[in-house]
């Protein structure tokens, strides 16, 4: 971390960047430094292979190309500072390329419109409670649509702020919950209990009107029409929060590992491992880094 408090020195005195800007490279050579102590790798063993397998852990956790472009961008600076320094004799970023930037980027929303989507929920509707639990545990947890439709009653731990879910390959694995996702959630349970609940909903989290479990594509309207209501004219969908969740953690400075983990891209294969998850640490991730977690 020396090496990053000099190079951040050398951005604003030296080279007279913005502090904006300084601090968006702090951030990107934190997740390089991050990912190399994770792999047990010292910055003069540093190889251009190293580096794609980086990258390919963002793309793997669905950050955006843009996202990606804007990390490597530090992570380059910050390998020309060290060898202007002596501290590396080649730079192993040289003949990486940035990722290709596709015509229609991924949308990622900002936390105002991330707002916007639950202010424009119309409170006259029945729904309401149900619709804004779903946006905020789908953008608090980073859960995926399919994950969030099976999201079940006899998996929340809500004195812990903690759910479990099953992701890809039946693999379970544990999620935060934000206080505000806890809160709606403990307000639209009894809600809940007042539907005439079919069989197969009796443990399923979020139900509609007839007491079903919800399908994806309901889902996927009830976003895409709150995304019109507040005026956003980006293409939105379940996936859009899930991706913003990453994008705004990665953007925040958390550390690649625990975003790995709250995305579920390093498997729990069951349930017994929840009692031995670290998690406090991923805990102090969310609340350091998520919007929706800070107080």
């Amino acid at each position: 971390m020396d090496y990053l408090d000099d190079f951040t020195a050398h951005l604003l005195l030296e080279r007279s960047l913005s502090p904006n800007t300084v601090a968006g490279y702090a951030i990107d050579v934190r997740h390089l430094l991050d990912f190399l102590k994770d792999n047990a790798i010292s910055l003069p063993e540093v190889r251009e292979e190293h580096l794609h397998n980086l990258l390919a852990s963002l793309r793997e956790m669905g950050i955006s190309p843009r996202s990606q472009a804007r990390l490597l961008a530090g992570i380059r600076a910050f390998f020309r500072y060290l060898i202007l320094e002596k501290v590396i004799e080649k730079d192993p970023a040289e003949l990486l390329e940035s990722p290709t930037l596709p015509r229609e980027l991924p949308d990622v929303l900002t936390v105002q419109e991330i707002d916007a989507m639950i202010a424009a929920i119309p409170q006259e509707k029945e729904e309401s409670l149900r619709n804004e639990a779903i946006i905020e545990t789908l953008y608090g947890s980073g859960l995926r649509v399919s994950e969030l439709v099976d999201a079940r009653i006899s998996r929340l731990s809500l004195d812990d702020g903690l759910m479990i879910v099953e992701g890809k390959g039946s693999k379970q694995r544990v999620v935060p919950l934000s206080p505000t996702a806890v809160d709606l959630i403990l307000r639209w349970l009894p809600q809940r209990s007042r539907l005439n609940i079919k069989p197969k909903g009796q443990d399923i989290l979020f139900l509609n009107r007839r007491g079903a479990p919800l399908t994806r594509v309901m889902v996927f309207y009830i976003i895409r029409d709150l995304a019109r209501l507040a005026g956003i004219r980006k293409k939105v969908s379940p996936h859009t929060l899930r991706h913003s969740f990453a994008t705004h953690l990665l953007e925040g400075g958390a550390n690649l590992r625990a975003i790995q983990e709250m995305l579920g891209h390093e498997s729990i294969a069951t349930t017994e491992l929840y009692l031995h998850l670290d998690r406090s640490r991923l805990r102090r991730e969310l609340l350091t880094h998520h919007p929706h977690y800070k107080t």
